[in-house]
């Protein structure tokens, strides 16, 4: 038969504190609070955040059974998500989340299992709704509508999923560890690669190739080449002679700072990207830049999420511009070397198309013959270093002088293509894997939520029709309640003298 939650569990709210007195260490007279970010297919009790327990009622505090909701996010994907808690962890939950109480005597893990099920998460998605905060209300939750079988019925439904789900969660960790156990081999492997270890037997077996300081030179007096000739035609223009001393006013690109760095192979040098490369912000200048004429022409607008979105190379993305786009802006060759500098600071991709892009992406075209993905792979491994030269403000940023001075660990021309070359084929077998495990891991929740659709459509497990009647449960249940409720109201009295004593006494 139909019926609702409400009919079948109370709603306890979560807790309200000043944000003033929370800690993020657990200490006497504190308790511990979960929060939206804690609820997935189960409870994660890591990053907890701790009030005094003045805040929080007897009624607040978790018992085994209790069902939390995420009931209000900035996310639509997170609202609803809901964990059954069991156990005899002492704590309660935020404000931002909803607690379910089933009342004797349904079956609890029925309740917390419909919680996971799919029809449920379309009604939550459907009833979420805000301007900027997706939420929950109460009534959103005590009138979902629920299907309840004989409570015989219930305990066999539960005993199944139990024995289904427990396996197929067991697989899942499994793929998810191994998953992870991918991430790090592969930032192990990138490590590999731009110190030179991974390509030690190779330089063992080359002894004689050109070394990266004599590559570095050569690169260095070809930009000075340039400059000069770049002078005297200026001049020539102007029909003047050079000045004396003309030359000493070239400054030429920033050097590293050499003095913490470590030891490099043999063969290698230190370099920075200022050195190895032209390196400019993307522009757009145009107020706003929004405007409709500078969008819809031929020529693609690569964007902070394109970059962090491409991969290793861009091919695909969501705007362009017209004539009027492009002459406010640039449009940057392929194998340009792409980097974030806001928001999600030090992403790369290489351009695989002709490209403009705003000033929040620097481009980076390295001088021949410098490889663009082992420049590409340096930068990686360098990410965290970059992040941490952002000043910390809210909007976290770089700018080109940051990243002049980054330092580039720079192989020998041919040990570069080696190292690409290694690390590429080593990442292509890493991303086979970790294609495997997302699929399994694709298949294993659709398999989850397909079960748990048969469980509530009442194809799980046969019906007995010598079971007890779901109205007569139900009709037992609100018995139990009206009975409860002189305790109920004694408790909250209980609650309130308590509440006044530990105010008093705090």
């Amino acid at each position: 038969m139909k019926c609702e939650v409400g009919d079948l569990a109370e709603l306890v709210r979560g807790v309200s504190y000043d944000k003033a007195e929370v800690k993020s260490e657990g200490s006497k007279g504190y308790v511990p609070i979960l929060r939206a970010t804690n609820i997935d297919q189960s409870l994660d009790f890591d990053e907890l955040v701790f009030v005094p327990n003045r805040f929080v009622s007897d009624e607040q505090m978790l018992r085994s059974g209790d069902i939390i909701i995420a009931a209000s996010s900035g996310s639509k994907s997170v609202v609803g998500k809901a964990a059954q808690f069991s156990g005899t962890w002492k704590g309660s939950f935020g404000a931002f989340c909803k607690g379910i109480r089933p009342f004797a005597p349904s079956n609890p893990r029925y309740l917390g299992y419909f919680f996971q099920s799919p029809d449920y998460r379309r009604t939550v998605s459907r009833l979420a709704s805000g301007s900027n905060i997706n939420n929950l209300k109460r009534e959103h939750i005590s009138q979902l509508s629920i299907d309840l079988p004989p409570q015989g019925e219930q305990g066999r439904i539960v005993e199944k999923l139990d024995e289904y789900l427990s396996d197929l969660d067991a697989g899942t960790a499994a793929l998810e560890r191994a998953r992870a156990n991918l991430k790090r081999y592969r930032a192990a492997v990138l490590k590999a690669a731009v110190e030179g270890r991974l390509t030690e037997k190779w330089r063992a077996a080359h002894p004689d190739v050109e070394p990266a300081e004599k590559l570095l030179e050569r690169i260095l007096a070809e930009r000075r080449k340039k400059w000069e000739e770049a002078q005297l035609k200026k001049f020539a223009e102007k029909k003047q002679a050079p000045p004396k001393g003309w030359k000493d006013k070239y400054s030429g690109p920033v050097k590293p700072d050499v003095a913490e760095l470590p030891k490099l192979p043999e063969g290698w040098c230190w370099a920075t990207f200022s050195q190895l490369g032209e390196l400019d912000r993307g522009k757009s200048k145009h107020r706003p830049r929004n405007a409709a004429h500078l969008y819809g022409g031929p020529y693609p607008f690569v964007q902070t999420g394109d970059v962090k979105a491409a991969g290793t190379f861009l091919h695909d993305y969501e705007q362009t511009y017209s004539a009027a786009g492009l002459k406010q802006s640039k449009l940057w060759p392929t194998g340009t070397l792409c980097i974030t500098i806001a928001a999600n600071i030090g992403e790369s991709t290489i351009l695989g198309i002709d490209a403009c892009f705003p000033d929040s992406v620097v481009g980076f075209v390295p001088s021949s013959p410098i490889s663009t993905r082992f420049i590409q792979l340096q930068l990686q491994a360098a990410r965290r270093r970059i992040e941490a030269m952002a000043p910390a403000t809210a909007q976290k940023n770089i700018n080109l002088e940051v990243l002049y001075r980054v330092p580039i660990a720079l192989a020998p021309e041919s040990e570069q293509k080696r190292v690409v070359d290694e690390f590429d084929s080593i990442g292509s077998l890493e991303e086979q894997a970790g294609l495997a495990c997302t699929t399994g891991l694709a298949r294993a929740m659709k398999l989850r939520q397909s079960t748990l659709k048969r469980a509530f459509e009442g194809k799980l497990v046969p019906q007995d029709p010598k079971d007890e009647p779901a109205g007569e449960l139900l009709a037992r249940i609100r018995a139990e309640r009206e009975a409860g409720k002189g305790l109920i109201g004694q408790g909250k009295a209980r609650h309130k003298i308590l509440k006044k004593i530990r105010t008093k006494t705090a």
